[in-house]
């Protein structure tokens, strides 16, 4: 029930979005027959532009050259839903260089402590807040104090855990490679496939111990640490790994799916 509501939206979009691509496409006007289309002349009175000097030529060879050897992007920019950081994401990605230790940092840091975490994290408490999840923070201001700071503690422990810690240990990606290929239930099983499969700073594939085993790190950090004494058993550390693993595993399928529904909505709109 921790993230219902963020089920409802993915799946919501993920539908719309879904609906939209197999809709009829309006149809375009014919184009003109190739005997008929003409190339445009220079009015009269006007010479054609002069052939551009050997140094010129050259000047623009090796800007080509330089603009076919430029390295892809390592992150991104983008954001779910315009607005949840998506750095660790790239679309249509191909071969790109793996990320360094001081690379995988940094972009956890930079998602971890984005501005959005705050709304995102007080929603999350509200919502805690409101089963009465873990009773021993209590209500009022008080609990929804101690709930927000323990979900911002959960999210960043995690973050690092999963995305920084464990891949600079192991050597592996802690990058989503969307596929962007095939239905949708093809998309959908490589996106939860990638919860146990990850790709490997050398470029292969391994066991992805970074979520598996960061997200089982993480639960017991936090749950020994700053968690309700009456929480602190490991019947409720796997439960907050569930949700953790669960929760990253959504995420992977809306994350498959967000450049097709970011480009229906920026076309609608």
């Amino acid at each position: 029930m921790r993230y219902a509501f963020l089920v409802l939206v993915a799946c919501l979009l993920i539908t719309s979005a879904l609906a939209q691509q197999t809709a009829p496409s309006a149809q375009q006007p014919p184009a003109a027959p190739q005997s008929q289309q003409t190339a445009p002349q220079a009015p009269s009175g006007q010479s054609q532009p002069a052939d551009k000097s050997p140094a010129d030529k050259n000047a623009d060879k090796n800007k080509d050259q330089e603009d076919s050897t430029k390295k892809p992007a390592a992150t991104s920019n983008d954001r779910l839903f315009f607005a949840l950081p998506n750095f660790l994401t790239l679309e249509n990605a191909g071969q790109v260089p793996p990320l360094t230790t001081g690379q995988k940092f940094k972009v956890v840091a930079r998602g971890s402590f984005d501005y959005i975490q705050i709304p995102w994290y007080a929603v999350l408490a509200g919502v805690s807040q409101a089963e009465n999840s873990e009773p021993g923070y209590g209500q009022g201001a008080q609990g929804y104090g101690k709930r927000f700071g323990a979900y911002a503690a959960d999210g960043t422990i995690e973050n690092f855990m999963v995305g920084a810690v464990l891949p600079s240990v192991f050597k592996q990606d802690p990058r989503y490679f969307q596929n962007g290929k095939g239905g949708f239930w093809h998309r959908t099983g490589y996106a939860v496939s990638r919860i146990f499969v990850t790709r490997t700073d050398a470029g292969g594939e391994q066991f992805n111990i970074s979520e598996i085993g960061g997200a089982v790190a993480a639960s017991f950090i936090s749950t020994y640490s700053y968690h309700p004494s009456g929480d602190c058993t490991v019947t409720n550390t796997m439960s907050v790994w569930g949700s953790q693993v669960g929760y990253d595993t959504i995420t992977l399928v809306v994350k498959e799916f967000w450049p097709d529904i970011r480009r229906k909505l920026k076309k609608k709109k």
